[in-house]
């Protein structure tokens, strides 16, 4: 242990924190893809032993009232599932969102346009608007309406950062925006001429001149009203499927831990400087070994600006975050980091566990009440773990220390063997093996030089 480089150990650390990131991204596609396999498994089962369909009998309702994001779109599908699960036969969605990103948007309309189960978009409250990627939300939906004192439109596609986009490019934007929102329009028997303004000139109107134009189905005060106004309409699924709308009770999604967290992260500025971020506190890891908190927190951003910026799907990167989590836990309890390692690791696994399962898409639920416990219970195992270890550490380095204080100790000779060069001393209540240049006898007080194991070399 005396002879290891003083620099071994920060390295050694350092070294740590990029093996569990690098288990965490080559073991994790396979336990989603095992995941995955046993989801199907188990969908199968639950078709076998699904009963005749029953006739819906709620609607769901969740908010579409924030920038339009990753977030957004992991809430459209969970809303969808979860009428699904409570057999609910629509979604009603109050929309209220200045707009956002238009991937997510592209996808949002994809999941309604797929959906087996209606989504009926209602721009709510009054003063409230569908903007931008809002808007054409608003088109794809199987009835929509909106509250007076709200408006809906201005939908040109622009540059995130407001800087102006190349002609050339922005003309191959515009028109493909116009031909998908055109289509849009179309499908649901709206004004594809007002779809087609709203893009190219940006166009806004009221709800009262959105309904004159046809751009929407409904204006009234209320979320209840447009539910009544969609009893009875019968609107098209995929694979031209009809289906009557009869609405029943109102069961409320609401945005959830889940939900605000990945709002938080995932806002396109921050998601930016947070990926950023990570890669400049890896770096600064990898120039400055054994620091840790630059490359625990350089990893666990990583993998959430990855999410954030729909690199990663979100179970893939709750899988991520717990392996990483896991991996920062378990070499806590072998570095001496002092905690952070230990703390970076119960953050990861916390909010890895937090995104995890859906219950409406897996069938699985992890409660809050439930990931706490846990995660604390882990938490302090591993840090008792650590503690131990990092005792055991202490007391060996004590002890190989007490050693090497022996040297120029006075000792007695108790023995001799031979020739009297060799035999036994007795030092703290121990006998000890010694071995000297010249004759020694029985009783006399010699002096240790030096010891090789547990062999003294000693001298009169």
């Amino acid at each position: 242990m005396k002879n290891e480089p003083k620099f071994f150990a920060p390295q050694l650390n350092s070294l740590a924190v990029f093996v569990s990131i690098l288990l965490t991204f080559l073991f994790a596609p396979r336990v989603v893809l095992a995941a995955q396999v046993a989801k199907s498994a188990t969908s199968v089962v639950h078709v076998s032993a699904t009963p005749a369909k029953t006739q819906p009998t709620c609607v769901l309702e969740t908010k579409l009232n924030d920038d339009i994001g990753p977030a957004t779109l992991d809430l459209i599908q969970r809303a969808k599932n979860r009428a699904l699960q409570h057999h609910c036969g629509s979604v009603l969605l109050l929309v209220n969102t200045p707009g956002g990103n238009m991937q997510t948007t592209r996808q949002i309309v994809e999941e309604i346009l797929n959906s087996p189960v209606p989504f009926l978009c209602f721009v709510y409250p009054p003063g409230g608007h569908a903007g931008s990627a809002g808007a054409i939300i608003l088109q794809s939906c199987h009835l929509s309406g909106a509250a007076p004192g709200t408006n809906i439109g201005a939908s040109t596609p622009i540059e995130g950062t407001g800087a102006n986009i190349p002609s050339d490019l922005r003309r191959k934007i515009i028109n493909d925006t116009v031909a998908w929102v055109t289509s849009l329009a179309r499908m649901r028997g709206h004004n594809a001429h007002f779809a087609k303004e709203m893009i190219v000139k940006a166009k806004s109107v009221s709800a009262e001149d959105a309904l004159k134009l046809k751009a929407i189905d409904f204006v009234g005060d209320t979320p209840q009203e447009f539910l009544k106004f969609a009893n009875g309409h019968t609107v098209e699924l995929t694979n031209h499927q009809s289906v009557t709308l009869h609405p029943g009770k109102i069961i409320v999604f609401h945005h959830d831990l889940r939900f605000k967290l990945m709002n938080l992260l995932t806002n396109p500025q921050l998601a930016y400087l947070m990926f950023m971020g990570s890669l400049v506190l890896l770096y600064f890891e990898i120039t400055h070994p054994g620091l840790m908190a630059p490359g625990v927190l350089g990893g666990l951003g990583l993998i959430i600006s990855l999410i954030a910026l729909q690199m990663m799907n979100v179970t893939w990167g709750a899988v991520f975050l717990i392996l990483f989590g896991l991996g920062l836990l378990i070499s806590e309890a072998f570095l001496p980091t002092f905690g952070i390692v230990g703390f970076g690791g119960i953050v990861s696994f916390f909010i890895g566990s937090l995104f995890l399962f859906d219950y409406g898409t897996s069938g699985f639920f992890l409660p809050l009440k439930f990931i706490l416990p846990t995660v604390i219970l882990l938490g302090a195992l591993l840090s008792g773990i650590a503690y131990l270890a990092f005792s055991s550490r202490k007391r060996k380095k004590a002890k190989e220390a007490g050693f090497d204080s022996i040297d120029g100790r006075q000792v007695k000779v108790t023995q001799t063997q031979g020739d009297g060069r060799s035999g036994f001393v007795l030092m703290d209540g121990e006998l000890w093996r010694f071995e000297c240049d010249e004759p020694l006898t029985v009783g006399q007080q010699v002096l240790i030089i030096s010891h090789k194991g547990f062999t003294l070399k000693v001298r009169r």
